[in-house]
């Protein structure tokens, strides 16, 4: 089916998404407008991508020493009051999975996994074994993507856009079944590839009580959607998040983007937390702040416009407006001139803030 996003058709399908994963009879229990700021009184968690500098670092640093496993993370995120991580699950061993699970329930922290998909046949087996870990671990949510990169840098016609597409609808199709089989959820994060209503659209299509999404609350600006309304078309169907903040600034082709602390940005944070738990009041969130330099968003290109049916000059006067009204009002973050020791510092300095703010003004 076709859906419009402004249909009865969409609402429609939306609702018995709601239905079927079990997310309707929670947020019928909790009305829109008496939600509470927290539900489960559970802290904000820390997406692994948010230590980008750290995790795995060979940095000789007393005072930000490498994250080796996920273990040495959750330690890590527990001592800064984290109430949970999602990292990732790939190449774990049985016993190092009992080992993720002692900790975190010694530590009392929620657990996320993120995997990649099958690419095939043959690779649904490695798909399930680490399913079947993550899940050995505590895992209930698993975060994936179907791009690793960016649609407007991946392509280069739409006719791979088009083989993309097909081949990332088979990958799910092929996960789905084993998602279900042993009752973990499969989340696809709004990843810079999909626009917020084709995803919702794709989600809507697998029609799986186990496949939802990762709600990136920063990602669809690089596609020219302003940020709270890719959130309303995609809460519906979160299982899991990625809470950013996010600084604009024009440059020559087009604009910069830019994780930066949370409540400094220009998304509306207060009503996408309550958007999601009115949707999910189950849902966790996890802050994913990437402590790097700020990425080009060349929309002034003719290239970026490659992957685009029917391109809307409306949209994009839209977020021109929006990051001229909104321009970020100091510099945005960089690292390129930091010294090793230097980034892992201020990447630390960042996630502080962004808990702290979490604390006092979210959850």
């Amino acid at each position: 089916m076709e859906f419009n996003r402004n249909t009865k058709d969409f609402s429609s399908g939306r609702r018995e998404f709601l239905k079927k994963s079990g997310l309707v009879t929670a947020a019928m229990s909790f009305p829109f407008s008496v939600l509470p700021e927290s539900l489960n009184g559970v802290p904000m968690g820390v997406v692994v991508h948010s230590y980008g500098n750290r995790y795995g670092s060979k940095v000789e640093s007393t005072k930000y020493p490498g994250f080796q496993n996920a273990v040495d993370f959750m330690r890590h995120c527990h001592s800064i009051g984290a109430g949970g991580i999602q990292t990732l699950v790939s190449g774990w061993s049985d016993d190092f999975a009992r080992k993720v699970r002692d900790e975190r329930e010694n530590l009392g922290m929620y657990l996320e996994g993120s995997i990649g998909l099958p690419k095939n046949e043959v690779d649904i087996s490695r798909f399930e074994n680490e399913v079947l870990s993550a899940k050995e671990a505590g895992v209930n949510v698993l975060r994936t993507v179907c791009l690793s990169g960016r649609r407007y840098e991946n392509f280069n016609s739409e006719k791979e856009w088009n083989e993309f597409k097909i081949n990332a609808t088979k990958s799910l199709q092929l996960a789905e079944p084993i998602v279900r089989k042993h009752k973990v959820k499969l989340a696809v994060e709004n990843h810079k590839d999909w626009k917020a209503i084709e995803l919702a659209q794709l989600i809507q299509s697998l029609d799986s009580e186990w496949v939802g999404v990762t709600l990136d609350f920063g990602n669809n600006i690089s596609l020219l959607e302003e940020p709270i309304e890719a959130i309303r078309t995609l809460a519906p169907f979160a299982f899991s998040t990625h809470v950013k903040d996010m600084g604009v600034k024009a440059y020559l082709d087009g604009f910069l983007l830019s994780e930066v602390p949370l409540g400094s940005g220009i998304v509306d944070l207060k009503e996408a937390v309550t958007l999601c738990q009115k949707y999910n009041p189950a849902v966790t969130f996890s802050l994913e702040m990437i402590t790097r330099d700020p990425l080009q968003i060349p929309c002034l290109e003719e290239r970026y416009w490659t992957t685009f049916e029917n391109p809307s000059a409306q949209d994009l006067a839209k977020i021109l407006r929006l990051i001229r009204d909104n321009s970020y009002p100091d510099s945005l973050p960089e690292v390129k001139n930091l010294s090793a020791e230097e980034k892992l510092a201020f990447e630390e300095e960042n996630v502080l803030k962004c808990l702290a703010y979490s604390k006092s003004q979210l959850l």
